[in-house]
């Protein structure tokens, strides 16, 4: 493993008197060859990233100080989702395969400690914990939403009807965990309650034509009332899922955002973030080359707009960015803005606020991108398809 490290004094020139100084930490060179990182993930819990990379294989580094821990092998296709979710257990790290497995692994040993495999020749896009009980888990994968019983590994439901193409994303609905959503290369979003028994007769709650297909969604707002759609063709929509309603689609997504900033034009979208703490929501485009921007999606009345570019992340990346992964509360305090991955192979961490150790390649960020630290009670004390 190289590390790279980029040390210098940042520009004193800012690009709007409301932004701050952002730059570049540590880029991490996480392959020896051609490999891409695919996905970032981190525990709440404990002080580690995983990384998935396109060597079927996951990686796991200090998020302190990009130390590298080890890996975790056994899938024998592409790893498309990574997360630790799994309940009680912070140091276990899940993963699902285009090889038809969700797998569970233990972050201290790099061991698999558990397995679920679909059907024969079944590839798993997507998946999720969640349910009344928090311990289902729902998967995405060919034209099939499937679930499984997280305590003993039974496959409980294999929901075949309500989409025709292959399941690209599924989520439960944060704060509402017996709601799942489901997203297909079909255009459609299903919506389906998961008590009791499962199946597509009773459960399936509603449906929404996004009419192209879809990559992955994410919720956002007041009670996370409120669904953005991200879609191969680089088009975005807004939907309230409680009725089922569009609210705004931008068919012409990245011609929009390339006329608010001056830089290259926009060629892909990385993914959407959303600040509970400002209430605000951010679609994340990038270009070739892998720079990053930051575009806030407004809604006012009736209206909903994209606006001019809060954040630039350049001088990380050579090539295409794959996966952004935000500080949490902890990493923020302490002058950390983020971290990137993508085709060039590289893991990058982003310093925000105004530090000494800024990259010799300084870019921006508003200041409402930051998330704010919780205060503590204890003033003794010191997270593409």
């Amino acid at each position: 493993m190289e590390m790279e490290v980029d040390v210098g004094s940042a520009s004193e020139a800012s690009p709007s008197s409301s932004l701050k100084k952002l730059g570049l930490k540590n880029a991490i060179q996480t392959n020896f060859g051609e490999d891409y990182v695919f996905q970032i993930a981190s525990s709440q819990d404990i002080p580690a990233l995983a990384i998935s990379l396109s060597t079927n294989a996951i990686k796991l580094y200090s998020s302190e100080s990009g130390q590298y821990f080890g890996e975790c092998k056994g899938h024998s296709g592409r790893i498309h989702e990574i997360s630790f979710s799994a309940p009680a257990s912070p140091h276990v790290l899940c993963s699902c395969s285009s090889d038809g497995t969700v797998r569970a692994w233990d972050t201290r040993s790099f061991k698999q400690v558990s397995m679920l495999r679909a059907g024969p020749s079944q590839e798993i896009f997507s998946f999720s914990l969640g349910g009344s009980n928090g311990n289902l888990l729902a998967a995405g994968s060919d034209s099939q939403v499937l679930f499984w019983d997280w305590r003993n590994g039974k496959q409980v439901a294999c929901l075949e009807e309500s989409h025709m193409d292959d399941v690209t994303h599924v989520q439960f609905i944060p704060g509402q965990q017996n709601k799942l959503i489901s997203s297909s290369v079909d255009g459609l979003l299903c919506l389906f309650d998961t008590d009791g028994d499962i199946n597509d007769d009773s459960n399936l709650s509603s449906v929404m034509n996004v009419e192209t297909s879809v990559a992955k969604v994410g919720f956002f707002g007041n009670d996370n009332q409120k669904l953005w759609c991200l879609t191969h063709i680089e088009t975005l929509s807004i939907w309230d899922w409680n009725e089922g309603r569009r609210e705004a689609n931008f068919e012409q997504a990245r011609s929009l955002v390339s006329d608010q900033w001056n830089l290259n034009n926009v060629d892909y979208f990385v993914d959407c973030h959303y600040s509970s703490t400002e209430d605000r929501l951010w679609l994340i485009g990038g270009t070739s080359s892998g720079t990053l921007g930051y575009f806030p999606i407004t809604q006012k009345g009736n209206g909903t707009t994209i606006g001019a570019v809060e954040a630039i992340l350049e001088g990380g990346h050579m090539g295409v960015v794959r996966s952004i992964l935000p500080a949490n509360a902890d990493q923020t305090s302490r002058g950390i803005f983020g971290w990137t991955g993508g085709e060039d192979g590289r893991l990058c961490c982003w310093l925000s606020g105004e530090s000494d150790t800024l990259g010799g390649n300084p870019s921006w960020i508003s200041s409402s991108l930051v998330m704010k630290p919780k205060k503590s009670k204890n003033k003794a004390r010191h997270h593409p398809y």
